[in-house]
């Protein structure tokens, strides 16, 4: 019934279930409903000059972060798969703070085939990652712009980066290799508004 109406269905330890209930009794099924409607991607795209494509992000605090970051930034649109990924709950929207009300969110089948559809459509995509050839301050961000940021713990997939037109990276200072998903979107989100917007910020 879940696959006849497109319903994405995983299995999950009880453990993962007993986090995602807050306790309460489940019986072994833990069903997820949207706070907020998805916007479809044909609606973003006539007048689009940044989109944010989230290629796993699971941890729905996470999520409503960047969308905030996001919209504080000025993106069109995020966009998330349908499966592996964190749907819009509750959770997303308190930590949204409020951004889920003017910036869209969609959902797709497929990453990969959406940023190949997306460079037909004459978008620059630039992934984040640790091993990119190139620091985020010092490339030249064309528009409209694509940012594709991975996952937490893995980043992005193999495939994922080959449609990336430029990895790029933040340069770490410490010991510490990559940050959170979410600040990380912060920092490369403001650095292409400061240089899209002529801003000294």
């Amino acid at each position: 019934m879940a696959r006849e109406r497109s319903v994405t269905l995983r299995f999950e330890p009880r453990e993962a279930l007993d986090r995602a209930s807050n306790g309460a009794t489940h019986q072994g099924v833990v069903a997820f409903g949207a706070a907020h409607r998805y916007a479809e991607l044909d609606d973003v795209l006539p007048h689009a000059r940044l989109l944010i494509v989230l290629d796993g992000v699971e941890d729905p605090h996470n999520l409503g972060a960047i969308i905030r970051t996001a919209q504080a930034a000025g993106a069109n649109a995020v966009i998330v798969p349908d499966r592996r990924a964190a749907p819009l709950t509750e959770t997303v929207a308190k930590a949204a703070a409020g951004a889920l009300e003017h910036l869209p969110v969609v959902r797709v089948g497929n990453v990969n085939q959406t940023l190949a559809d997306l460079k037909k459509r004459g978008f620059w995509i630039y992934g984040l990652d640790e091993r990119g050839g190139q620091l985020h301050t010092e490339i030249e961000y064309l528009q409209p712009t694509v940012f594709v940021l991975g996952g937490e713990g893995h980043g992005l997939h193999e495939l994922v980066k080959k449609h990336c037109d430029v990895l790029v990276r933040i340069p770490m200072a410490g010991a510490i290799a990559s940050l959170n998903v979410s600040v990380a979107a912060g920092v490369v989100l403001f650095e292409w508004r400061r240089r899209s917007s002529g801003d000294s910020v």
